[in-house]
């Protein structure tokens, strides 16, 4: 019974661990559909907690490690999950620019301008904090967060296609963000 605990417990950390290197590849492949993979130690966690299932660690680090790896999960496969939606929601009519931010073009303004470049470092942060809000018990970060986000990006959000990438990427950031730091409490 231990040594088939210990399998589960390492195939666990080997999926998280995988599902991290894919994901951190996603963006600078261009290819965010990669990021995926990140779903598959999501989903199996969340249903051995919904079927309340008992897996004790063999260790106690395992734990540790468990919760680590879904924190950067959380933080590292947002920003390529938020890039896959956006594709999906937009039908591949809007492509990031070069620096990841989004491309709007005025009327006859050629070439597009890009808007809201640091995108991708804000995903990171937001997400970090996030996680740490809730793996706190501190709900009012994400609040801030929320606010802060809305406020600093106010005078880009002039055009309809950057409000919507905004709110689209923002969502998606913030639910895999939540999603993960609930997998680390409830686990």
């Amino acid at each position: 019974m231990i040594i088939a605990l210990l399998f589960a417990w390492i195939g666990g950390l080997l999926l998280i661990a995988g599902a991290l290197v894919v994901s951190a590849a996603a963006l600078p492949l261009r290819q965010p559909a990669l990021s995926l993979v990140a779903l598959l130690p999501a989903g199996v966690a969340g249903a051995l907690i919904a079927f309340d299932a008992e897996l004790p660690a063999p260790d106690p680090a395992f734990d540790t490690l468990l919760g680590l790896g879904f924190v950067l999960l959380g933080v590292i496969a947002g920003g390529p999950l938020a890039s896959f939606v956006l594709q999906l929601a937009t039908r591949g009519s809007s492509l990031p620019g070069a620096h990841g931010g989004i491309l709007v073009t005025d009327s006859g303004e050629t070439p597009a301008r890009e808007v809201m470049r640091g995108g991708s470092t804000i995903g990171y942060l937001e997400r970090t904090a996030i996680i740490g809000g809730i793996l706190l018990g501190r709900f009012e970060v994400v609040a801030v967060v929320v606010a802060i986000k809305g406020l600093g990006r106010y005078s880009e959000l002039d055009r309809a296609e950057s409000r919507e990438r905004f709110i689209i990427g923002t969502l998606v950031s913030f639910v895999w963000a939540g999603a993960c730091a609930l997998l680390v409490v409830l686990g």
